[in-house]
């Protein structure tokens, strides 16, 4: 069996026992996005002796000797982070975030960087500036977003794991579309400085793998303080790994009533109520509970996250790095040619709804409003973590479309994050990871159904432990996809 397929926790037993080095991972894994990556989309790019050379400083660590794949938006000194836009072309990242200080920290290496949609900005991957990425499962259907080449790197063994970004979504989606696991953590969990801002107040660095052990390896190494982010939590990182094993007896789940309306698939309603079923009969409490505000979700989260983008992204203007027009005769038609060629038509929608909810006359109208029913949000998860230690919903109310079936319609694409956005404006953790597989109405080829998590703000370990306990004693995780 290749060493690409194995978990983090399997290859450590392996570098351990001194039966593989760091060297022979890499090679599995580039080897095998060699052979199949130009069908995937799910890089951008890869450096293979840059990782030999890290894997040959590396200190000893729980990742120590083990490639990890990282989302083009979080900076890796000496390489691209272009955010899979072409308005930063040629940019090189002169300095490491700190989820990448402390990866290399714990022994990890850095490796390839992971395609995505432009600037985090969609939940499909095809409005990545540089290529689409295609799902592993069924190469005509998309991967999920904003982290798409992320998890398809992942689930088609290109990658032992990979660190993605989740604003809205973009971690748990594409996990649950791609058949791995994905982990939100709580926001100020994981520092954001050196991770190229969407939605600061929403965004998260997080990690997906190949199972709930691996992505509590992970959580456990890029967690932490950090000076550079007034944002992330001063306290010392929780034993994710270690609080696994605890029973799960007694522990209440909450079915939020909201998350399972009319608009859900039947299978994957089948699959997630198959799901609670399933962590009954490991001695877990399933009680029914009420999130009122959740449909004001979309909304909200669209008004909050687009305002804030409009913005982070005003620094990209062709000075200093990036793309810079040619066309250009003064200062002025230098900044608006260069974001009119460099920007994508995604992006520059979102900058531009931004702009317009923060503008006079609107911004009490729709941003005040929005940051209002922010709050009632993220009481309604207070009440409901009052009551139950985490929720069990869908990720996705329909499993992943096919590749250019909804881009004449943006509406039809934002309801994919329908179930996840709510977790981003109220500051919480969420952990996806798959549950069943069904075959679409329009398609032959088997593709995965994720279930969702959530827990409250700083339990990961709860949400990991019974993630775990799952996985246990199912075998959704162990299935591969035939890329035929």
């Amino acid at each position: 069996m290749s060493l690409a397929t194995h978990t983090i926790a399997e290859l450590r037993r392996l570098l351990d026992a001194k039966e593989v080095e760091a060297k022979d991972i890499i090679d599995s894994v580039l080897d095998a996005a060699e052979k199949q990556d130009d069908r995937i989309g799910g890089y951008l790019s890869w450096d293979r002796e840059k990782a030999y050379a890290d894997a040959a400083q590396a200190p000893e660590g729980p990742l120590q000797g083990i490639p990890i794949a990282i989302k083009d938006l979080i900076n890796v000194k000496g390489h691209p982070c272009g955010c899979a836009s072409k308005i930063l072309t040629n940019y090189v990242a002169p300095y490491d975030a700190t989820s990448i200080v402390n990866l290399r920290e714990a022994g990890g290496i850095p490796l390839g960087r992971a395609n995505m949609d432009e600037f985090a900005m969609g939940s499909s991957n095809e409005n990545s500036g540089i290529k689409p990425a295609h799902n592993p499962w069924d190469l005509e259907r998309i991967p999920g977003g904003s982290s798409g080449g992320s998890a398809a790197v992942v689930a088609a063994n290109e990658a032992i794991a990979a660190l993605g970004s989740d604003t809205g979504g973009s971690i748990r989606q594409p996990a649950a579309f791609c058949g791995c696991v994905g982990l939100k953590p709580s926001y100020g969990r994981v520092s954001r400085f050196g991770l190229t801002a969407y939605a600061s107040s929403l965004d998260q660095i997080g990690p997906l793998t190949k199972t709930v052990e691996d992505a509590a390896i992970l959580l456990g190494a890029i967690s932490g303080s950090d000076p550079n982010d007034s944002t992330c939590l001063d306290e010392s990182v929780p034993d994710y790994r270690g609080s696994l094993e605890g029973s799960i007896a007694g522990k209440k789940l909450g079915l939020p009533k909201e998350y399972f309306t009319e608009g859900i698939d039947p299978a994957i309603r089948s699959a997630v109520e198959a799901a609670a079923k399933q962590f009954e009969s490991l001695g877990a409490e399933i009680v029914d509970v009420s999130m009122p505000h959740t449909e004001q979700a979309m909304g909200v989260y669209y008004i909050i996250a687009t305002a804030e983008a409009s913005a982070n992204l005003a620094r990209f203007d062709g000075v200093r790095y990036g793309h810079r027009s040619p066309e250009a005769s003064n200062l002025a038609e230098q900044y608006a040619k260069s974001r009119a060629e460099g920007f994508g038509h995604e992006v520059k929608l979102r900058i531009l709804l931004g702009t317009y909810v923060l503008s006079s006359g609107y911004y009490d109208a729709y941003y005040l409003r929005a940051q209002k029913l922010r709050t009632l949000i993220r009481q309604d998860f207070t009440n409901a973590f009052e009551q139950v230690d985490a929720l069990l919903t869908p990720v996705s109310p329909a499993p992943p479309f096919k590749i250019g079936e909804k881009a004449s319609d943006p509406l039809a694409m934002y309801l994919a994050d329908i179930y996840t956005t709510s977790a981003n404006l109220a500051g919480i953790c969420g952990l996806s990871l798959p549950c069943g597989f069904m075959t679409p109405k329009d398609g032959a080829r088997e593709v995965p159904i994720g279930m969702q998590l959530l827990g409250a703000p700083f339990a990961e370990s709860t949400i990991l432990q019974l993630g775990h306990h799952y996985e246990q004693a199912t075998d959704w995780h162990t299935k591969q996809p035939a890329l035929g």
